[in-house]
This record gives C-alpha cells, sequence and structure tokens, in this order.
C-alpha cells in the first residue's frame, strides 16, 4: 500500500515528521528573522495586519515561501539519493505542495480571523454611536472579507484539483504493485475486488484523512498562539474560575474529552465494517461464478450468504445507533461551547464585538483541529477495514499467515470444489 508509492515508507514518514519538526522549530527560533541576516526586506514593526490579498505578497510570506521551498527541495535531494523511487516526484513533491497549500489556506483563515476583529468593532461604534463610521468604510471592510474568500476559494479548488490527480498516481502505483504479483494474489477472496476497488478507496480515504490532519496541525501552530493571546481579555471560565492561558486550557481539554468519548463509544465499528464488507464480496463472488458454473450460486448457498450479509448489516446499524447519538450531541454541544465559556467575561463587558467573534472563530478552529478523530472517525472506521483487505495481499508476498477470516473463506472454497467434483 506504502512501499509502492512511498521510498522505504517507515523511514520515509518517520524522516519526514523529524525533519517537519525541526524546520517548525528553526523558523520560530529564529529562522523568520534570517530574512535580515540575508538581507531580505524586513518586515514592519507595529503595524496592523494588512487584511487583504496583496498581504500573503509581503516580505514575511515571500520569505516563507522560499525557506518552506528550500526545506521541501532539500528533503527530496536526499532521498533521491538515498532511496531512489519511481514515484518519488508525486510522493515527496506532490505531497510538499499539498502541505504548502494547505499552510497557504490556513494563512487565509487566520487572515479572515484579522478581518472578525476589526469589521464587527467597526460594526459596533456605527451602532453604538451613530454616524462615527461612514458608510464607504462598511462597504469597504465587506469588500475585504469577499477578496479574501475569492483568494481562498481559488486556491482550494486548485488544490482539490491536484490532489485528485495525487490520489489517481497512487491508486497507479498500488495497482501496478499488485497486479505484477497476480499469480500468486488471484486465489484470495475478492482478489479483482480488492485490487480494482479497494486500492482506489484506499489511496482517496488516505489522502483525505492525511490532508485534514496536515490542515489540523496548521491551524494549531497558526492559531494556539492567537488564542493565547486573545486569553488576556478572559478573567474567568465558568465552574473553573481564573487559571492561566484559560481559553487554551478549555479548547484542549474539551477536544480532548471529546476524542476520548467518541473512541471509546465506536471501538467495534471498524471490525464490524471490515466483516461487512468481507460477507458482501462473498455473496458478490458467488453470484459471479454462477454466471459461469450451473452448480455455483445455488439458492441454498446464496440464501446463505445474504442471511450472513443482513445479519452483519443489522448488528452494525444497532451499534452505530448509540455511537450517532453521542457523535451528534457532542457535536450540537460544540457549537455553543465557546459562546459558553465566555457568558462571563461578555456579562461583565470586558470585550468588545469584534473581539468576542474573534475568539469565537480562533477557539473553534483550535477545537476543530484537536477533534481531528471525532471529525474523521466513521471516515477512520471505513479506512481500516479497506487496509485490513489489502493487508490480506501483503501477508500472502511476505510469506505470512492469512487472517483467520480468509482462511475461513479459502477453507469454504475448498470444500465447495470438494463437492463438486465428487458430483462430477
Amino acid at each position: 500500500m506504502f512501499v509502492s508509492f512511498f521510498p522505504q515508507p517507515k523511514l520515509f514518514f518517520i524522516s519526514a515528521a523529524v525533519w517537519s519538526l525541526a524546520l517548525v522549530i528553526v523558523w520560530f527560533l529564529g529562522g523568520e528573522q534570517l530574512a535580515a541576516v540575508l538581507g531580505w526586506p524586513a518586515a514592519a514593526a507595529d503595524v496592523p495586519p494588512i487584511i487583504e490579498p496583496s498581504r500573503f505578497l509581503t516580505a514575511q510570506y515571500l520569505w516563507f515561501y522560499v525557506y518552506f521551498a528550500a526545506g521541501i527541495g532539500l528533503f527530496y535531494l536526499f532521498w533521491a539519493w538515498y532511496a531512489p523511487h519511481p514515484w518519488q516526484s508525486w510522493s515527496i513533491l506532490g505531497s510538499g505542495l499539498v502541505i504548502f497549500v494547505t499552510n497557504f489556506s490556513v494563512q487565509v483563515s487566520v487572515a479572515l480571523n484579522d478581518w472578525r476583529g476589526m469589521f464587527y468593532d467597526m460594526v459596533q461604534r456605527a451602532l453604538t454611536t451613530p454616524g462615527a463610521v461612514a458608510p464607504a468604510e462598511l462597504y469597504y471592510g465587506v469588500w475585504q472579507f469577499l477578496s479574501l474568500a475569492l483568494i481562498g476559494i481559488t486556491v482550494a479548488v486548485l488544490n482539490l484539483f491536484f490532489v485528485r490527480h495525487y490520489v489517481f498516481r497512487w491508486r497507479t502505483a498500488m495497482n501496478e504493485y499488485f497486479t505484477s504479483y497476480w499469480s500468486r494474489l488471484r486465489h484470495i477472496e475478492g482478489a479483482s475486488q480488492r485490487v480494482q476497488d479497494d486500492t482506489m478507496r484506499f489511496s482517496g480515504t488516505m489522502q483525505g484523512l492525511g490532508v485534514n490532519f496536515i490542515d489540523s496541525v496548521m491551524t494549531l501552530i497558526a492559531f494556539l498562539p492567537l488564542l493565547a493571546s486573545l486569553s488576556v481579555h478572559i478573567e474567568t471560565l465558568p465552574l473553573v474560575g481564573s487559571i492561566p492561558y484559560p481559553l487554551v486550557v478549555a479548547a484542549v481539554g474539551w477536544s480532548l474529552f471529546g476524542t476520548f468519548l467518541l473512541a471509546v463509544v465506536g471501538i467495534k465499528l471498524p471490525g464490524l465494517e471490515f466483516k461487512n464488507q468481507r460477507v458482501e464480496a462473498a455473496f458478490r463472488k458467488e453470484l459471479v461464478f454462477g454466471e459461469d458454473d450451473a452448480t455455483r450460486a445455488q439458492p441454498p448457498t446464496l440464501a446463505q450468504l445474504f442471511g450472513n450479509v443482513r445479519r452483519n448489516y443489522f448488528r452494525l446499524y444497532a451499534h452505530y445507533v448509540y455511537f450517532d447519538v453521542v457523535r451528534y450531541l457532542y457535536i450540537q454541544a460544540d457549537a455553543v461551547f465557546a459562546t459558553l465559556i465566555l457568558v462571563p467575561t461578555v456579562a461583565i463587558g470586558r470585550i468588545t464585538l469584534g473581539v468576542f467573534q474573534q475568539t469565537v472563530a480562533a477557539f473553534t478552529q483550535v477545537a476543530n483541529s484537536f477533534q481531528y478523530l471525532v471529525n474523521s472517525w466513521p471516515t477512520i472506521v471505513e479506512l481500516i477495514s479497506i487496509y485490513k483487505r489489502l493487508r490480506a495481499f501483503e501477508a500472502t508476498l511476505e510469506g505470512a499467515p492469512l487472517p483467520e477470516i480468509d482462511r475461513t473463506y479459502l477453507e469454504r472454497e475448498e470444500k465447495l470444489g470438494e463437492e463438486a467434483a465428487t458430483a462430477e
């Protein structure tokens, strides 16, 4: 699944994580100031943030683009030398581009958050002091939002286009890898489906989860400092009282609670989804055999196989009932949690409308990042079931024993074959 597309996957992903962490640490410890040493134009100090598209062409942003490209380029050159791979341009440079665009989208969100603070403070002045704000200022504020949103939408659409190509290349790599060993894999239950369908679903699902994970990490890096700075406006939290960095503590605590809760409640779902794919595959394959062999796909056999399908679906539905109840209750509570913790501060008039909007938006961004597992759990369940099916392929190629459910299927096929031979 991975070796077909990435060079030495285990070492590759470990080195990618370490290198990324090192680049982030260097950036915050002085990489941003390194620009001045190299003669790069320095960013102006104590200047209000630019809230329009030209923000992304300032010296600070342009230096980050150079820094990021250098980091990805060095990583690519190392792996191209250490372990050349036929798909290295897509797996390394393509992944780097996805990470860069994801970070850019997060920076657009940061710009929109700055806009909320500025615009809603202006709205509050207009509502409390008639004539204090000219209509042209409000119109200009709306234009600022639209221009930033247009940049974000354009980048998001282009990124989706590239990611779809990236996913198909990954699927192509898996397809070439598995079909080269087809003579050894063809006897596994649903082998054709695993090569044709599961590789497509695995690459697409894995890429979607990967992009969301990167987005969550980038959002945390961008918004946690902002949330910490906004905490100076918050004196107390309900039930908790006054604590250091209350917004950060509340966002992390609430998100970890939801993640742990959903993980416990949904612990049985991956296995049930996996079994569901297996019984569906067994039923479908018997029907396919029945198209060419009159002794196969007999009504009693089909009734038994479909009974397995029905039984597993009903069990899956039953388990999803309590999982969905807990998940939707948490999502609804999450929608008002940020407002709830700000009630004591709002009640005493400590913050303006702009700071309130900015705080709620930043809190939501950070909380959603920590809630990666909560938001992605159904997709993770599906991915685990697909992974188990493709893992049987790899077990065959490695000479390892097949999973028990695969061994059970092969034993049933051998028994049917013996019965057919006896009948002849």
